[in-house]
């Protein structure tokens, strides 16, 4: 039976609406906006009398000049998250005055982590706290009006592409519905997938038509992670030997394809079609952040382009269950798990394992021992390797990741980013490791930019470059030996 609500009770609802009764009825993203229980709605018409304003004997919404800020508003703090809060045309809010809470609180962050980069707090060595908001992109900036102004030529080359990452953080909290995150199922035998670039692989995929830049943007930001490592791996791969792979590659990719795309004859219903299922691909994954709490259908697109193959998603990292203890509990660590890892059972064909350690520690103990080039790939996304911040953690990682003599694939958020990270390998392990991919631009790059909240002006998109290497195998030959 349907709980029922009075008219009386019903009355200040419909005057927020007032404008658009329309569209109220008809739109199923403006029905979410209210509560469907009876429980709900009372709560829900309790906190907007107490915000409501009596005029003429009539109760009528506030104005927003009567508001200390847009979050005060009851239908607001009801439904953030649920309906459409902004418009495709009103997604510009400087970040320390936006109608998003988180954004408000990203704002104070950067003011209270990020300093001024103005010459002249570099030249008097004087450190001083981002205060000011630039008025054009919408981002905290600089430490006072003055600078930025005086300072403005150089802030105009990036100004743009800030305001564009402020516009799509707000995109992504407005409420709205986003088809681009319905992914496609499993692919056709007769339709090969083009991994050219971004627009062929979604178009050969069967993903739902993107026409807009800003959904672009949003989609590939998630899907960069899998498909990276695709590209990489899949027998139409774009990196082949006129394209960065080089001949050892060639040879360590070639192992892996061969489990990736199995001969699809030999099998069959019967006693005489029986064939062996291979063990799983694992894929280690170190270092892992925000990679690990992706939504799991991201992952879930591998075994989709690879469907005769099985995975096993590693991640691995102390930071990899970062934010997710109230989805996932960390288990305690007993003699069956001594780890305390975390498994998660994706699908038939996926399965995932996040460790809350080192990848040194694991490897020490012989837990994913024995490796096989042809089963196991390392994966490090935006590792770090040669930032001064992170290089130390990686220097009793590297030597052990060598020893395995699989394929190791990295990736950089910059140029000099990805150029750090493979001059610090040159130096640590020169002539101990055979390049597989040369250092270039990923051509499945995230399309969005990403503004660091502890420097505003260091822009980047994930995954810009990629490389790949992995220990030396020497190749042993016999000699005959002359007999006296």
């Amino acid at each position: 039976m349907r709980a029922q609500i009075c008219q009386r009770c019903l009355a200040p609802s419909k005057l927020l609406l007032r404008h658009n009764t329309t569209a109220a009825t008809t739109n199923p993203l403006i029905h979410q906006a209210f509560p469907t229980t009876t429980t709900a709605r009372r709560t829900f018409l309790t906190g907007f009398r107490k915000t409501a304003v009596e005029k003429d004997g009539q109760v009528r919404p506030p104005l927003p000049s009567e508001l200390a800020s847009p979050s005060d508003h009851p239908l607001y703090k009801h439904a953030e998250g649920t309906r459409v809060l902004l418009k495709p045309n009103n997604l510009f809010h400087p970040m320390d005055k936006s109608p998003s809470p988180s954004m408000r609180e990203r704002a104070a962050s950067i003011k209270r982590t990020a300093y001024c980069p103005h010459p002249h707090h570099r030249a008097a060595n004087s450190p001083t706290h981002i205060k000011f908001t630039c008025p054009d992109c919408g981002v905290p900036t600089y430490c006072s009006e003055e600078h930025w102004a005086e300072d403005y030529e150089n802030h105009m080359l990036i100004c743009d592409a800030m305001k564009e990452a402020n516009e799509d953080d707000h995109d992504l909290r407005s409420g709205r519905f986003f088809p681009e995150f319905e992914y496609p199922g499993e692919q056709m035998d007769e339709a090969l997938i083009n991994f050219t670039n971004w627009d062929t692989f979604l178009y050969t995929r069967d993903f739902r038509a993107i026409n807009d830049e800003r959904s672009l943007r949003q989609v590939t930001k998630l899907l960069t992670y899998p498909i990276t490592v695709a590209s990489f791996m899949h027998e139409l791969s774009p990196y082949d030997l006129r394209h960065r792979l080089t001949v050892e590659g060639l040879k360590s990719v070639s192992a892996l394809r061969y489990t990736l795309h199995p001969p699809r004859t030999g099998a069959g219903k019967n006693i005489k079609g029986i064939r062996i299922t291979p063990p799983p691909v694992r894929l280690f994954i170190l270092g892992a952040r925000s990679e690990s709490s992706l939504p799991r259908e991201v992952w879930h697109q591998l075994t989709h382009m690879f469907p005769l193959s099985t995975f096993h998603l590693v991640f691995i990292g102390p930071q990899s269950m970062m934010n997710r203890d109230a989805e996932l509990p960390l288990p305690d660590r007993t003699p069956a798990n001594p780890f305390g890892a975390v498994v998660e059972r994706v699908s038939h064909n996926m399965k995932m394992s996040t460790f809350v350690e080192y990848y040194h520690t694991l490897h020490d103990t012989g837990a994913f021992k024995p490796y096989d080039p042809y089963f196991d790939m390392f994966v490090l996304f935006h590792p770090g390797l040669g930032h001064p911040g992170s290089a130390a953690e990686w220097e009793s990682t590297l030597p052990r990741l060598l020893d395995t003599k699989c394929a190791i694939l990295c990736t950089g958020y910059t140029e000099e980013d990805m150029s750090r990270d493979v001059s610090w390998v040159h130096d640590k392990c020169k002539g101990e490791f055979d390049v597989l991919l040369e250092p270039g631009e990923n051509r499945f790059r995230s399309l969005r930019w990403d503004i660091n909240d502890e420097d505003p002006s260091d822009l980047s998109q994930g995954n810009w470059g990629i490389w790949s290497f992995r220990g030396k195998r020497y190749e042993a030959t016999k000699q005959d030996l002359e007999t006296r």
